[in-house]
């Protein structure tokens, strides 16, 4: 199994899209007349966190994966990577494709964005799932673990410390598609221009600046979209009462905990996510 075979079934395009300023990679699968639903990757992710969700998706709802702001090929200013920033980028996304509203699906960072958007500007965020999501606490030692590894993973040759980097999102090592997505990133993680950037997409790993960036329960307490909340018990940069904590902040959101499952249960777990998602997407359709 490999990226090219999890997509092979489905009509997609792999775009580059002007959003202001910045050039946008998107992986665009679509029925024209489908609801947009939008995938969030994680801390310096790409898009390619969601290759196992985007064909069961793709049938009903116009997807689309896409690297964040200073993210995989996606263009990068030279600014620290800020939840406000990532949330306008996101919005010129939006407005690029002709997007009114959106189904948000954010993992880890991605989460933490969504949440912000929606928090900020309802009337643009249909629903939304937030998979591992980051952003409501500072624990310094997951931080500078995070910060560590990344660092390896960039600035070393030896493409073991990108494997290492990933490994840390499973919670079981999928050895195949695991190799290729390695290899992606290996790619990503060496190109100059990521190389450059990288103290930005680690910005919100210093404890001052995620504190001004933090998604405190007040925040979340505005939330108006459907929500769902996605955890693995694995997951090994924040425990189950933390998303115990975020389902209680946020009015009515519905909690699910994967077993044996890490960092990225959209992916580790897709037979399990895909038709939750799906069902959730369903109830909260705006038309």
């Amino acid at each position: 199994m490999s990226i090219w075979t999890e997509l092979s079934g489905i009509d997609y395009r792999h775009a580059y899209v002007k959003t202001g300023d910045i050039t946008t990679r998107a992986l665009q699968a679509s029925p024209e007349d489908g609801e947009h639903v939008v995938f969030l990757h994680g801390t310096t992710g790409h898009l390619e966190a969601f290759v196992r969700n985007i064909p069961a998706h793709a049938e009903r709802y116009r997807c689309h994966s896409i690297d964040m702001l200073g993210h995989g090929y996606t263009g990068k200013p030279d600014r620290p990577g800020e939840i406000p920033a990532y949330v306008e980028h996101l919005l010129a996304y939006l407005d690029a494709v002709g997007a009114e509203r959106a189904h948000l699906v954010g993992e880890s960072l991605g989460g933490w964005v969504a949440s912000w958007a929606a928090s900020e500007h309802p009337d643009r965020v249909a629903s939304l799932q937030l998979l591992c999501m980051g952003g409501t606490k500072v624990n310094p030692a997951v931080m500078e673990r995070l910060k560590k590894s990344t660092r390896s993973a960039s600035l070393e040759d030896d493409i073991s410390f990108t494997r290492d980097r990933l490994r840390l999102l499973w919670a079981d090592w999928d050895e195949e598609l695991g190799e290729e997505l390695t290899r992606i990133r290996y790619e990503i993680y060496h190109h100059p221009d990521f190389q450059r950037n990288l103290h930005n997409l680690l910005a919100l790993q210093e404890t001052e600046t995620r504190e001004r960036n933090l998604l405190r329960p007040d925040r979340m307490a505005r939330i108006k979209a459907p929500t769902l909340v996605v955890w693995g018990n694995k997951n090994p940069f924040g425990d189950v009462p933390e998303a115990e904590a975020i389902a209680t902040a946020i009015p009515g959101a519905r909690l699910e905990i994967f077993n044996e499952c890490g960092h990225w249960p959209q992916h580790e777990k897709a037979d399990l996510y895909n038709p939750l998602s799906l069902e959730f997407l369903a109830a909260s359709s705006t038309t």
